[in-house]
Parts: C-alpha cells; sequence; structure tokens
C-alpha cells in the first residue's frame, strides 16, 4: 500500500499523472503498475504514462495528459497555448506539442507533436508552455490578425505578456498586415 500511497502523492500534484520512470524511483515494479491497471486504481493513457482513476478534474488536466504523452521536455505551442489561456478564440483541430529532441512514435490522433523545435518555454498553471509571446506570433498564418491582437490585448491584461513583448506583437502584426 505503501507504494501506492507515493504514486498517489507525486500524481495529484501532477494533474493526476505519472510516468513509469516516476513509478521506478518508488521501487514499483511493472508487473505493479499492470496489477493496478487490471483493478482499475490507475489506467494506462499511452507509453509509460499513467493516471489516477480517482481525482478531482480540472480544465487543465487534458494539456497536462498532452504534454506527458509527448514525453520528457515538452510543451504545449502555438494555438494550443491561447486555446489554454483562451486568448485569441483559437479552436485547434489537434493539441500541438513541442519537443526539443526526437517525437515519439505512437501517441493518439488528437495530438500532434513537433520535434526539434527550439523551445523558449515557461508554466502556466504547472504545465510545460511555450512562451505566450512566441505563441501569439506562432499563429499569423492559423488565427486572423485581428483575433490575434485580441489575443495580444487580453495577454497583456491577464499578464502573461510584457509591455514590451506587447509593443514588438502589435508591431509585428502591424507588419504582416501590410505585407498579405
Amino acid at each position: 500500500m505503501k507504494h501506492f500511497d507515493n504514486i498517489q502523492d507525486l500524481a495529484l500534484d501532477n494533474y493526476g499523472l505519472f510516468t513509469a520512470g516516476e513509478s521506478k524511483e518508488f521501487g514499483i515494479a511493472g508487473s505493479e503498475l499492470n496489477r493496478w491497471v487490471q483493478t482499475g486504481r490507475i489506467e494506462r493513457l499511452g507509453q509509460g504514462v499513467y493516471r489516477l482513476m480517482k481525482r478531482a478534474s480540472t480544465p487543465y488536466d487534458r494539456y497536462a495528459e498532452a504534454c506527458a504523452l509527448a514525453g520528457k521536455g515538452a510543451c504545449l505551442y502555438g494555438e494550443s497555448v491561447l486555446e489554454m489561456l483562451g486568448l485569441g478564440m483559437a479552436n485547434p483541430r489537434k493539441m500541438t506539442v513541442a519537443v526539443s529532441g526526437r517525437a515519439r512514435r505512437s501517441v493518439p490522433a488528437w495530438l500532434s507533436v513537433l520535434p526539434h523545435m527550439p523551445i523558449n518555454g515557461t508554466f502556466v498553471e504547472g504545465i510545460p508552455v511555450q512562451q505566450v509571446a512566441d505563441a501569439i506570433l506562432s499563429c499569423r498564418k492559423s488565427i486572423m490578425t485581428d483575433r490575434l491582437v485580441a489575443a495580444t490585448r487580453d495577454a497583456r491584461t491577464g499578464g502573461y505578456i510584457t509591455k514590451a513583448e506587447y509593443m514588438n506583437i502589435m508591431r509585428e502584426l502591424a507588419d504582416g498586415e501590410e505585407t498579405e
């Protein structure tokens, strides 16, 4: 029971998620994880990623799950960052996550993983995300400029970007309108 208590403490601080690697640090064998899956205590989400079954859900669960499924060092990218923060009326078809190295071969269909991306990230609600200013600018080809302007204003009001970043984004968006 002590093993499960350790995993529960770890997972509850991470949206109910933990990895097989983290469980090994507590001396938990793969066979024990399999038993917990069979008894309904945990759910296997994908390659080495598990979730506690009995826990309170949050609006951020699927974002944390996307990063966990993409692997170590992954962070939300582009429209997915804007969607998580409620900026720019973003509604991506797939959750997009960037990784600095190679991408996992096997991820769910709702997840898109961008490999070999230079990531300038931060954390929002404990979830790794691309810097918000970079996320806004990376959406120039997929979200209308007026929505990005509104997203930039909302990001500044919400404290997600600095005044200098705000001014830079607005300048970049204005330059982009002239060339289109």
